[in-house]
């Protein structure tokens, strides 16, 4: 399995990543191609070699026609944008989930709501180009795990839309809760906004490196020049194929006062915000009341958005968390043939064997109904048809 892990001595940035991955060995025509497919003109991506102290790198720039860009753009506009593209559906959730939670910081530290922030129309640009190309180069370079070093939190003082304000800045510091930092006594702006929302979005894991074969190391450069080389490192290898380890956040809460008609759309808003599982867990509480855990699982960074959906649409007032260590098989998605069609199947390996093939449920029941045959029939008889087909 295929694993990115960024080494972020001096920070990170949008077009850092980006630029990483390319050094690393991502084509350069291939993502300008994928980029192409955003309706966004009035932009240009620059690549070329520079050095940042002892060290050769690759830097990339957003170039900016200022007159195709005169105005703000909020998140959904971006999300329009993103929805009108041709690019993949993986590649389009990814970035959506970027930028809803860099909303979401933003509006949290300047007190309104996502749908009010406005990103300024040169930064928005910038934006979109280095958020998508960041996740296009992941995709790209085919990685399967993305994991993190502790984030610089930097220090100092810098001035801004709303004047001098201290280093991170109120986005960034909000997006970097929850993520391991470290004071390396440089005082300066390290992590960006766009930088720590990627990062801190789609980080399988976070500290130190996971024990992988490194088939390829890129240097991206920043733009300032620091006290020290002002580069992030990509290393890019391979990591057996047994169960991949991993690092994720579970948040909780006990609730015994809410109508069960809630829950439904308390589940759809977790995973809207990039909970990777959901469930509900009946208990007797105290005096002997029935009552629901429900319980969200996520990548590390989201603990703060997921509690603020369980505080906005539930009825609890106290929520807990914590951290917790977890195996997970490698796992693809494969259109097989059945004899009821061609039909989407979940297979996952391990040490590069497969040991698991599913079906989707919805294909299943949906075949069942409209062949008036029992669910159970149609979910055995598809298996055995794709286990026939991988010779299992």
């Amino acid at each position: 399995m295929k694993v990115v892990y960024f080494d972020c001595p001096s920070g990170a940035a949008g077009d850092m990543i980006m630029a990483s991955l390319l050094d690393a060995g991502v084509s350069l025509d291939a993502l300008r191609t994928e980029l192409a497919k955003l309706p966004l003109t009035g932009w240009e991506l620059v690549v070329r070699e520079v050095r940042k102290g002892a060290f050769r790198a690759t830097k990339v720039d957003v170039e900016i026609d200022h007159h195709a860009h005169h105005h703000h753009r909020t998140l959904g506009d971006i999300v329009a944008i993103l929805d009108a593209s041709t690019l993949g559906d993986s590649i389009k959730d990814k970035a959506r989930r970027i930028f809803t939670r860099l909303a979401d910081a933003e509006a949290r530290a300047h007190g309104t709501t996502r749908d009010q922030v406005h990103f300024h129309d040169v930064g928005a640009v910038d934006a979109i180009v280095d958020v998508t190309g960041g996740v296009i180069a992941l995709e790209l370079i085919g990685a399967r795990a993305l994991h993190v070093s502790a984030l610089p939190i930097g220090g100092g003082f810098v001035e801004g839309a709303h004047g001098r304000i201290p280093i991170p800045g109120p986005g960034t510091a909000e997006l970097l809760r929850g993520f391991p930092v470290v004071d390396t006594g440089v005082k300066a702006e390290l992590v960006t906004p766009t930088g720590a929302a990627i990062l801190t979005t789609l980080a399988n894991g976070a500290g130190s490196m996971p024990a992988m074969t490194v088939t390829s190391v890129g240097y991206g450069a920043g733009t300032r020049d620091l006290e020290v080389p002002n580069v992030l490192r990509c290393f890019v290898g391979e990591v057996a194929d047994t169960a991949a380890r991993e690092t994720i956040v579970q948040v909780e809460t006990t609730i015994d006062d809410m109508s069960p008609q809630l829950y439904e759309p308390v589940i759809d808003r977790l995973f809207d915000v990039g909970a990777l599982d959901v469930f509900l867990t009946p208990v007797v509480m105290k005096r002997s009341r029935p009552g629901v855990v429900l319980t969200a699982l996520g990548p590390p960074g989201l603990a703060d958005a997921l509690a603020r959906v369980l505080f906005e649409e539930t009825t609890t007032i106290g929520v807990r968390w914590s951290e917790w260590r977890r195996a997970r098989l490698d796992r693809e998605m494969v259109t097989l043939t059945t004899a009821y069609g061609a039909l989407p199947f979940k297979i996952s390996r391990l040490d590069g064997r497969i040991v698991t093939v599913t079906p989707e449920f919805a294909d299943v029941a949906r075949i069942a109904r409209d062949k008036a045959l029992p669910v159970r029939e149609v979910l055995e008889q598809a298996r055995a048809d794709a286990r026939r087909q991988l010779g299992l």
